[in-house]
């Protein structure tokens, strides 16, 4: 199961990653997964000392911190996609490069527990919207650049899938960093 997804690693990459986060969604509400991110998240983070948030679970590598500003931008990111597919006809979906994120955005760099208010934020908003779109919405399509067309449906469920690897990222540094 590949749950990593390097910026232009081809679509063969991608399909495996795509297949690895609906495989771990399995047959789960990805609306209720969704709903779960913030306080599972929360609860990895208390205890810990900002110095353990900060550190890699292993050279070049991201930490807790990292994850968590991935998290939150990953929010951004699909509340924009969501809302052209749905709003547009088969807008063209950029792809973008995590790890340059990442680091031009300073990840490491916030107060985690600030970080983790604006994600509860927006996740609460988007999932407002989410549940109030028609049953038709789901199936609407956007042009991602690297991975071609995907539904809104679909880009809810591997955001689910890609919330539950991200906890169990967030559970092994936690556990690598001594928490």
């Amino acid at each position: 199961m590949s749950l990593t997804n390097p910026a232009g690693a081809g679509p063969a990459q991608a399909d495996a990653y795509i297949h690895a986060l609906l495989e771990l969604l399995g047959e789960r509400d990805p609306f209720e997964v969704q709903e779960e991110l913030p306080g599972a998240v929360g609860r990895l983070f208390e205890g810990l000392p900002e110095e353990a948030l900060r550190r890699p679970e292993r050279p070049g590598k991201w930490s807790m911190l990292q994850v968590l500003g991935h998290l939150a931008d990953t929010e951004v990111i699909n509340a924009w996609r969501i809302r052209r597919i749905v709003a547009e006809d088969r807008p063209r979906i950029e792809a973008y490069d995590q790890d340059r994120w990442a680091a031009g955005l300073r990840y490491g760099d916030d107060p985690w527990r600030e970080v983790l208010a604006e994600l509860a934020a927006l996740r609460r908003r988007n999932l407002r919207l989410y549940r109030a779109l028609p049953a038709e919405a789901f199936a609407r399509v956007g042009l991602h650049a690297e991975r071609g067309e995907e539904s809104v449906g679909r880009l809810l469920r591997m955001t689910a899938g890609h919330d539950l690897a991200h906890r169990r990222q967030l559970e092994r540094i936690r556990r690598a960093v001594g928490g």
